[in-house]
């Protein structure tokens, strides 16, 4: 395992930008990066903001987890964490996650300061019920894309699959995102018994909208680890089901690399003569972790190197020291934790990880 050198502090005197954001210390001289069992770099972080949701997806959120405690890292701990990733290793792509984010009221400076980092690609995962109200705002402070998370286009569906009679208000979302001009995907997580009858109608609409399209394999963890084997749907039966209800092929997009997506995208040519684009994200049926270069960071600081993994150590206290050696530690000892391909079943909860 190669461990993280000794960062090679250039400090620059603190500026402000346009935003008002303060610059960091840029940090040089990085000749190799935390490396486990595989080579990967610091490129792309997942940053959980919150445990708090205002859904409950029987996939996603037990039925035990009633709430959220206040997230150990504030808004001045985030911007510290997120620019020393960026200045020490190169981050360019930065997606805040929860639960849901837009529950965190300051998720707007937040979302100012990273973007004011320099940081090149600052996205978002959200379930959309708030984005009529809030997109524009997002957008005007350096938010640039959504994923929106929307499993099933059937109201009453939606409310069994969500706790909430909110499918209206995630598509009047999305309609807001668009005019704020944030770039939109659509997520869907595929469970048998639950959505996999309303994929066409899905990809319908996002043709419609001119939209991507990730449908999502069901990993066993969280609500239902233990009936996965019952409420799974692969890759294969997805697009079985897809062409036996309207599509007359797939055909793959070239130049594709999951460090870039981790859908397979594809063109569907529909039987009305239109076209979609449809993406595939496969972590059981054809995992990606050797290509995989995603951190993952929770509300209160663990690491996860792997979604389906254990936290592999804890920066909660070396960031608010203001520490960056402290950092460097528990995330080169995180990756040399880092297995080839990740575990069979997930002890997570996805609310607390953000996917």
């Amino acid at each position: 395992m190669t461990s993280i050198p000794a960062p090679n502090l250039v400090t620059h005197p603190k500026s402000s930008d346009a935003r008002g954001a303060v610059s960091l210390p840029v940090m040089q001289g990085v000749d190799s990066p935390p490396r486990g069992r595989t080579p990967r770099t610091i490129h792309y972080l997942r940053l959980s903001l919150t445990r708090g949701c205002s859904m409950r997806c029987t996939y996603c959120r037990p039925e035990f987890d009633f709430g959220a405690d206040p997230p150990a890292l504030d808004r001045g701990d985030l911007v510290f964490l997120v620019g020393h990733l960026h200045g020490r290793f190169g981050l360019r792509k930065l997606r805040l996650t929860g639960g849901e984010p837009t529950t965190r009221r300051d998720l707007p400076e937040i979302v100012d300061a990273v973007a004011g980092l320099g940081v090149k690609d600052v996205a978002m995962t959200t379930n959309g019920l708030t984005l009529t109200r809030q997109a524009r705002t997002l957008h005007n402070a350096g938010l640039r894309r959504v994923n929106v998370s929307v499993d099933t286009l059937d109201a009453h569906r939606f409310t069994a699959l969500t706790g909430v009679d909110g499918v209206d208000r995630v598509l009047a979302g999305i309609d807001a995102a668009l005019a704020a001009g944030l770039a939109v995907k659509l997520n869907a997580v595929v469970v048998r018994g639950q959505n996999e009858v309303d994929l066409m109608a899905l990809l319908r609409y996002a043709a419609s909208m001119n939209l991507t399209l990730r449908l999502i394999e069901l990993m066993p963890m969280g609500p239902l680890a233990s009936a996965w084997g019952r409420r799974y749907v692969s890759e294969a039966q997805m697009r079985n089901q897809l062409e036996r209800d309207g599509v007359r092929r797939f055909v793959p997009l070239p130049g594709q690399s999951h460090r870039s997506d981790a859908a397979r995208l594809y063109r569907a040519e529909l039987d009305d003569g239109g076209t979609a684009t449809v993406g595939f994200i496969t972590p059981m049926s054809e995992h990606f972790c050797d290509d995989c270069d995603r951190l993952r960071l929770t509300a209160d600081g663990e690491v996860y190197p792997c979604l389906m993994d254990a936290p592999r150590g804890n920066v909660t206290d070396a960031v608010r020291r203001r520490d960056p050696g402290a950092i460097d530690a528990v995330l080169n000892d995180a990756y040399g934790q880092k297995a080839d391909a990740h575990p069979p079943t997930g002890p997570a909860i996805m609310t607390h990880l953000g996917g």
